[in-house]
C-alpha cells in the first residue's frame, strides 16, 4: 500500500509543470510575490521564481539544531542564529532563523529529539537522523502534510535529484500514503566504508598497503610497536560512545570508525535484512560470520591492536586527529572533512583509502539507502512557515557552491543534504580531466546542474592541487583555503577506491524501513544486540553469549519480525 501511495505520489511530482526558470543572478531572488500579504494566497510566480522567491514580510522559523561541539568555524561574534548562513536567509529571502533549542551531535540530540517528539511540542522544523523518529512523529499526528507544498515550492533542481532516485526518496519520506519530511538524498559512497590508512606511516616502516585482515593485524601491530604515534599508539581506531560498531539498516551510512569492512571481509553484514536467495530473509547480526569476525575483533582488542577506549570516547575523531591512530574505517569523506585536525597537527599526514579484500581478493561492501535523515515540520507550522522551510532546501542546494566554507556549512539551519546518487564518483573523474587539461572549468558552468557542487570545484581545483597527478598524496594539496581542501582531499582520495575498482559483492537490505511489529519491540530487540556486540568486543562477555543472544532475539520479537520482512522480500 506505501509503495502504491509513493507512486501515486511520485507521479504527482513528476506532473508538476515547471513555467519558468530562474537565472543564478541574485536579482531574482529579491523578486517578491504580487500577492499583498504574501505568498500564502495562490501564487502570481511559479517554476523557480516561486522556489526562490522572496516574502515580502519577515517568516519566523523555529528550529530545534544539532551542533558540532568540535566545530571552531563560526567567526568571534557570531552564534548559531546569527552567522554567515542565517543572514544570507534573512537578506536573500526575508526568512528569519529562532533557534529555539540546540543539542550536540550524537546521543545528546538523539535524546532531545525522543524527548520533543514525546512531549508532543515541535519547533517548527528539525532534522532527525533516524527515520524511526519521522514515523514516531508522524504516528502521533505531529507532522505536517508537506505533500503540496512540496510540488509547489520544490525547485527544478530538487525535483531532478528527487528523481534520479527512483522514488526511493518520495517513499521513505511518506507515512501513510502522505509525504510528511524533506528526505536526506545523499551518493551512494556515503555507505561504503573503507581502510583509511597513514601512507606516510607505512613507508617508514617500508610496509605494503594492508589487503586483507591478516594484513591489518599486522600492520597495526607496526605501527604499535615502533610507537608512531607516540607513547599512546594506537592501532585502529574504533567507534564512539556516539557511534556504531556498523552500519544497519536504519542508519546505513556515514559509521566513521565502525567495523564495516571488517565485516564486509568475512561477508558479514550485521544490521541488514538479508535476502538469502530462496524467499528467506534473515537478520545479518545473526549470522555465523558476525560471530566469527566478534570473535576477530575481541581478539584484536585483547592484543591491544584496537583503541582502548573503544566504545567510550566521546568523539570517534579524537586519537585520529590527534595523530596517534595509523588506521581507521568509514566512507569518502571521513578522510578530508572527518579528521581536518590531523592535517593542521601535521601536515604530512598522509592518509590515503583503500579497499578490505576477502582472503580470496573479493570486495564486499554493504550499501545504504538514498538517505538516513529527514526534515521534519510540525503540523503546527503555518503555510508561510512551511514554505519558508521549503525554499530553506531549495537555496541549500543551489547555492552550496558558492558559500564560504571557512564557515563549516554544518551550521546552515536544516541542513539537510541533497546529492545525486553518483555525485562523487562523477566529480573525481571530470576533476582529473580538469587538472590534466582534457576539460576546462567553463564546460561545467551549468546553472541547476544535477551536479550541483561540479563547476564550483572545477574552478578551485587548480588551485588546491598541483600536479603529478596520477599518485594524489597529500604533499600534492595546498592547504590554505583549508575547506576547499577538505573538499577536494575527500573527492580525490576518498572516493578514489569507490569510482576506480569495482565491488565485487555489494549487499543492499531487504527494507530500510521498520516494519510494524518494529515500532514496539525494536528498541529493547536492538539494545539487546548493542550490548551483546560491545561486551564481546571488549572481552566483558565470551564469544559464546552470542548463540544465546540469538535464541533471545528470535523469542523476544526477531522471529515476528523476520516474517514481516520476508512478506516485504516477497512484494
Amino acid at each position: 500500500m506505501k509503495r502504491k501511495m509513493a507512486l501515486l505520489l511520485s507521479t504527482a511530482l513528476l506532473g508538476l509543470t515547471v513555467t519558468a526558470c530562474t537565472s543564478n543572478d541574485s536579482s531574482n531572488n529579491l523578486k517578491a510575490s504580487s500577492n499583498s500579504e504574501s505568498n500564502s494566497a495562490s501564487p502570481a510566480l511559479t517554476g523557480d521564481d516561486l522556489a526562490f522567491s522572496k516574502f515580502p514580510k519577515p517568516v519566523d522559523v523555529h528550529i530545534g539544531m544539532v551542533v558540532d561541539p568540535t566545530d571552531k568555524t563560526l567567526p568571534e561574534g557570531d552564534s548559531v542564529s546569527n552567522n554567515p548562513y542565517t543572514r544570507y536567509l534573512k537578506e536573500k529571502y526575508n526568512i528569519n532563523i529562532i533557534v529555539d533549542w540546540t543539542a550536540a551531535t550524537g546521543n545528546d540530540f538523539k535524546q532531545k529529539v525522543s524527548l520533543t517528539i514525546a512531549s508532543g511540542k515541535l519547533p517548527d522544523g528539525m532534522v532527525v537522523d533516524d527515520r524511526s523518529f519521522m514515523t514516531k512523529a508522524a504516528s502521533s499526528g505531529l507532522l505536517y502534510d508537506i505533500t503540496d507544498i512540496f510540488n509547489q515550492y520544490q525547485s527544478s533542481q530538487v525535483k531532478e535529484i528527487m528523481a534520479s532516485t527512483g522514488g526511493r526518496a518520495l517513499e521513505n519520506a511518506s507515512y501513510d500514503g502522505k509525504m510528511v519530511a524533506l528526505p536526506n538524498i545523499t551518493v551512494d559512497t556515503d555507505g561504503v566504508h573503507v581502510l583509511w590508512v597513514r601512507k606516510d606511516w607505512l613507508d617508514k616502516l617500508q610496509l605494503p598497503v594492508p589487503k586483507t585482515l591478516s594484513d591489518i593485524e599486522k600492520t597495526a601491530k607496526a605501527f604499535i610497536d615502533n610507537k608512531l604515534g607516540g607513547d599512546k599508539t594506537i592501532g585502529i581506531a574504533g567507534p564512539s560512545k556516539n557511534s556504531f560498531p556498523y552500519s544497519t539498516f536504519l542508519v546505513s551510512s556515514n559509521n566513521m570508525g565502525g567495523f564495516d569492512p571488517i565485516f564486509g571481509a568475512n561477508d558479514a553484514y550485521p544490521g541488514y535484512w538479508l535476502d538469502n536467495g530462496d524467499g528467506s530473509v534473515s537478520y545479518g547480526t545473526t549470522s555465523d560470520n558476525t560471530k566469527k569476525t566478534l570473535a576477530l575483533l575481541a581478539d584484536w582488542y585483547k592484543k591491544g591492536l584496537i583503541d582502548p577506549e573503544v566504545g567510550t570516547r566521546d568523539n570517534v575523531g579524537d586519537p585520529i586527529n590527534a595523530n596517534q591512530t595509523g588506521i581507521f574505517f568509514g566512507p569518502w569523506w571521513n578522510g578530508g572533512y572527518g579528521n581536518g585536525d590531523s592535517f593542521k597537527n601535521d601536515p604530512t599526514a598522509n592518509w590515503q583509502a583503500y579497499p578490505v579484500y576477502t582472503d580470496d581478493n573479493k570486495w564486499n561492501s554493504h550499501m545504504k539507502t538514498t538517505g538516513s535523515t529527514y526534515t521534519v515540520i510540525s503540523k503546527n507550522a503555518k503555510p508561510d512557515v512551511v514554505k519558508a522551510i521549503m525554499i530553506m532546501n531549495n537555496a541549500l542546494v543551489r547555492d552550496e557552491s558558492t558559500f564560504d566554507l571557512s564557515v563549516s556549512v554544518g551550521w546552515y539551519p536544516l541542513r539537510n543534504v541533497m546529492a545525486a546518487a553518483n555525485e562523487t564518483e562523477y566529480e573525481y573523474t571530470e576533476l582529473l580531466k580538469v587538472l590534466k587539461g582534457e576539460t576546462n572549468p567553463e564546460d561545467y558552468n551549468k546553472p541547476n546542474s544535477l551536479y550541483k557542487l561540479m563547476y564550483a570545484d572545477a574552478k578551485k581545483v587548480k588551485d588546491v592541487v598541483k600536479p603529478p597527478y596520477d599518485d594524489l598524496n597529500v604533499s600534492n594539496f595546498n592547504t590554505t583555503n583549508f575547506g576547499d581542501f577538505q573538499r577536494l582531499y575527500s573527492l580525490l582520495i576518498g572516493d578514489r577506491p569507490f569510482t576506480t575498482v569495482p565491488i565485487d559483492k555489494k549487499v543492499f537490505s531487504v527494507t530500510y524501513n521498520q516494519t510494524p511489529t518494529m515500532e514496539t519491540k525494536w528498541a529493547n530487540l536492538k539494545k539487546m544486540e548493542d550490548e551483546t556486540v560491545m561486551k564481546i568486543i571488549l572481552g566483558q562477555a565470551s564469544i559464546d553469549s552470542f548463540d544465546k543472544f540469538v535464541s533471545d532475539w528470535k523469542s523476544q520479537g526477531g522471529d515476528e519480525i523476520t516474517a514481516e520482512v520476508t512478506k516485504l522480500l516477497k512484494k
